[in-house]
């Protein structure tokens, strides 16, 4: 069985798009329909801009999105995958790839995430870091010491066997690091990012988005998607509505829920979008689950 995956922010590169963009009379249109959505030439951006340019919130999650979604469409084909999954930002590139929402529902939809993500970080600053080579009950154990209700720390992305990342307060985090460094971790990194993502501490974010999805149509899926917040399979647009809802303040179960594509019998992942993290999650996890798949870039 095959299964599509797209990755989440932190994929971006400046380039990126461009090459769909001159070959493809789809992805030129998709494109500027997208820079007429945005109220802004994201292209510009994209294509020749800087790094610090791309790293703007209110242009990078736009940007991911529609370099994977407009890869996907340009590309797949008339071959259906059995199922697909996104890694936090990308779950809404594969709600378009499942056909659960529209590519301009989508991209509105990711314009209004990464505006509120952005605000909620202002609001209540945070930080994340990236803790390696620790069992994930090292680490949500750590931070149960450490978290309170008005200096928290949560574990936020469970990325692959050995990877998870915390989020939360800044001073929760850095604590949660030294007691995880102590107790073995290879390393306990403090990540680059202007938030708490997936965490308590996105509230304000998740209800703004939450009115965005609820003016939203949702259409029953022509796949089995398999959703962030508990890493399962969803067939219903009621579900994959309200889980969409809850993902900003929980935690990614991704090696959850690639284990569950695998036992769903999942042989093949294509990664489609910027970059090939996912690749390396998705090769860890397999290994975890003695099965053997295969992986690639879609097109590759």
């Amino acid at each position: 069985m095959k299964a599509i995956v797209f990755p989440g922010q932190g994929a971006q590169f400046v380039g990126m798009g461009k090459d769909l963009y001159d070959n493809y009379p789809l992805a030129k249109e998709l494109f500027e329909k997208a820079n007429e959505i945005l109220g802004f030439r994201i292209t510009d951006i994209m294509f020749e801009g800087t790094d610090e340019e791309l790293k703007q919130t209110k242009v990078t999650q736009p940007a991911v999105f529609l370099h994977s979604v407009i890869k996907y469409l340009c590309l797949q084909g008339e071959e259906k995958p059995d199922m697909v999954a996104g890694h936090s930002l990308g779950e809404l590139s594969a709600l378009v790839a499942a056909e659960v929402l529209t590519f301009e529902d989508g991209l509105r939809l990711v314009a209004t995430r990464a505006k509120a993500m952005q605000e909620a970080c202002d609001m209540n600053p945070g930080t994340m870091a990236a803790i390696i080579a620790l069992p994930d009950a090292d680490v949500e154990n750590a931070c149960k010491t450490v978290s309170t209700d008005d200096n928290l720390v949560i574990p936020a992305n469970y990325n692959c066997p050995g990877q998870l990342v915390i989020s939360g307060h800044v001073g929760a985090v850095e604590k949660a690091c030294e007691l995880l460094k102590e107790a073995g971790a290879k390393r306990a990194l403090i990540l680059p990012v202007s938030g708490a993502f997936h965490s308590p501490l996105m509230m304000p974010a998740q209800q703004k988005l939450a009115e965005a999805i609820a003016a939203t149509t949702f259409h029953e899926p022509k796949c089995a998607i398999y959703q962030n917040v508990d890493g399962k399979a969803h067939h219903e647009a009621s579900e994959i509505k309200e889980n969409l809802n809850q993902q900003l303040t929980h935690s990614v179960l991704w090696t959850q829920e690639v284990s569950h594509m695998i036992k769903a019998g999942a042989t093949s992942f294509a990664e489609c979008g910027p970059g090939k993290a996912l690749q390396g999650m998705i090769a860890k996890i397999a290994k975890a689950n003695d099965a053997t798949v295969e992986l690639g870039g879609l097109g590759d």
